[in-house]
């Protein structure tokens, strides 16, 4: 005699199996959810560390350069502050001959012993910009650079504040001693808090 073997193993049911994608679903959603942020709050914080970086370079290039201005060895190539605004800054300085390669020379027409620093727009985008002559065309410093603010003062005030600050443009830049230098840097966007730094700068070479 034979016995038929009955199958207990049964498949899903069409609901079981629709259940289980929609959970599926919920899940891959959720994960989704949470990828996308975790990259966007990376994408953030990549930004304000540029924006930070873009600030810090950038007052780094200028204070090393603007502490020099007036250097001028040989007593003859008259160096110094040439133009000082609320926004802009041309000085001179004498470090090099005409080759760039040898001793200063007595004049202050070879690249890089003219600079100007100031802000000027490319590409639509607003950037802190670096002439090395008095001809030169404006390179670019950094990026994304909001406001860029000078102030002087002479060598008759100890403490540097708005009361004993010189007026602006500076009468005669030959009275300058004392530079303040504030840079404010924003993100690629601009949804974020832009950073701002400020520095102090003395051109030790000025009061020579």
């Amino acid at each position: 005699m034979y016995y038929l073997s009955k199958n207990k193993e049964n498949g899903f049911t069409l609901v079981e199996l629709l259940i289980a994608m929609t959970i599926g679903l919920i899940i891959l959603a959720a994960l989704s959810s949470t990828f996308l942020m975790q990259r966007k709050t990376y994408d953030d914080q990549e930004q304000i560390v540029e924006m930070v970086q873009n600030a810090r370079a950038a007052m780094d290039m200028m204070s090393r350069e603007i502490r020099m201005a007036g250097y001028d060895p040989s007593g003859l190539a008259d160096a110094g502050i040439v133009s000082a605004t609320s926004n802009s800054i041309n000085f001179t300085l004498d470090i090099t001959d005409d080759a760039g390669t040898g001793p200063p020379d007595e004049d202050t027409s070879d690249s890089n012993e003219d600079i100007t620093y100031s802000l000027y727009t490319g590409d639509g985008i607003q950037k802190l910009g670096r002439k090395s002559t008095s001809t030169a065309v404006n390179q670019p410093v950094a990026e994304y650079i909001q406001s860029l603010e000078f102030k002087y003062w002479d060598d008759s005030v100890t403490e540097y504040n708005e009361s004993t600050m010189l007026s602006r443009p500076v009468a005669d830049p030959a009275n300058i001693r004392v530079i303040q230098i504030t840079i404010t840097a924003r993100t690629a966007d601009g949804s974020h808090t832009p950073y701002t730094l400020t520095s102090y700068i003395t051109p030790r070479n000025l009061a020579l």
